[in-house]
This record gives C-alpha cells, sequence and structure tokens, in this order.
C-alpha cells in the first residue's frame, strides 16, 4: 500500500492530500529512508514523521484496505 493512503487510513495524518505534502517535504521516512508519496510499506516498516520538531515512529503492524474508526489502533504501534 502507498505511504500517504497507509497514513490517512490509520489516521495518523486527517487527509490524504497532506500526507502527500508531507512526503514531498521530506518530512517522512520508512525504515530511515526518505519515503515519496507512492512508496510501498509492508508489515513491520518503521514510519518515521517529523511533527515541527519532533520525531514520531510507528510500526506497521497490519495493512488493511477498509477498517473502523475503532480499530485503527490495530494497524500500527507507536516505537518509544
Amino acid at each position: 500500500m502507498r505511504i500517504d493512503k497507509y497514513l490517512k487510513l490509520t489516521r495518523i495524518i486527517k487527509r490524504r492530500t497532506i500526507a502527500q505534502e508531507a512526503c514531498d517535504q521530506g518530512r517522512v521516512s520508512i525504515n530511515d529512508k526518505v519515503a515519496k508519496a507512492g512508496s510501498q510499506v509492508k508489515i513491520g516498516d518503521i514510519i518515521g514523521i517529523e511533527f515541527a520538531s519532533k520525531l514520531i515512529k510507528y510500526e506497521v503492524l497490519d495493512i488493511k484496505d477498509h477498517i473502523k474508526k475503532e480499530d485503527v489502533e490495530t494497524l500500527y504501534r507507536i516505537q518509544e
């Protein structure tokens, strides 16, 4: 699945266009490599996102095309 779609689906970023812009600005990485909006995400990948001056990392636990809002947290885990 594309990184921009995954970020929107998991509600880490609310809109896909904003996810695409974050990728274009170089603020999103997959396994410590800068990701483009079309980069593919796999289970086990570590996604890093720079929010302001803070870096938050998420581990991809599962990938689904459709999911209910209540079940979103089963798709990723925040890395400490």
